[in-house]
């Protein structure tokens, strides 16, 4: 009886799927200094704020769709014309990995959560503002590298393009904006 007690173990042991925690990869900065102050205008904050029942408010206006983050995103980053209710971009810099000089936007996202805000919520949001960047790198590639995806360039052109299109998200501590559910 032991003996099949144990077959029976080992078997559901190793036919089992065993859930595995997923997580977000990101490259966190350096701690900060004591004199470290960064200043940043209103104009260059894209604020996204997600409450405890899991609805979008960017900035300060509802979004019905998370799929829509996306795309404010990449049009609040990207500023294509320029508009000065968006970032602002900085002078033409020289960046010697892209064999050329290139505006680079001061926009940065911020987000901030509500204590009680779902967590297939977070990591919703989260896709969608890396999704964002992505697909800045990627058109920004096509566009400058004989249509070569961001992830097909080599290591000196992916080093560019990140200091070109960083992932600029600030996150902020959850707060209790929301109410109690």
């Amino acid at each position: 009886m032991a003996d099949i007690s144990f077959l029976l173990l080992t078997f559901f042991l190793l036919t089992s799927a065993i859930n595995t925690d997923q997580g977000i990869l990101r490259k966190l900065p350096p701690p900060p200094t004591d004199d470290t102050h960064i200043d940043v205008k209103k104009r260059n904050v894209l604020q996204i704020m997600v409450n405890m029942y899991d609805q979008l408010l960017v900035n300060g206006e509802f979004v019905s769709n998370i799929k829509e983050l996306k795309d404010r995103t990449k049009t609040f980053i990207s500023n294509v014309n320029n508009d000065s209710e968006m970032p602002e971009k900085e002078n033409a810099k020289y960046y010697p990995e892209l064999g050329g000089e290139f505006q680079k936007s001061k926009g940065v996202v911020s987000l901030q959560n509500d204590r009680g805000t779902s967590y297939n919520t977070y990591i919703a949001v989260q896709n969608q503002l890396a999704e964002a960047f992505n697909e800045l790198r990627d058109e920004f590639s096509q566009k400058h590298f004989e249509g070569k995806k961001f992830a097909d360039l080599d290591q000196t052109r992916k080093e560019g393009v990140q200091k070109l299109i960083p992932v600029s998200i600030s996150e902020a501590e959850p707060s209790n904006y929301g109410g109690k559910k």
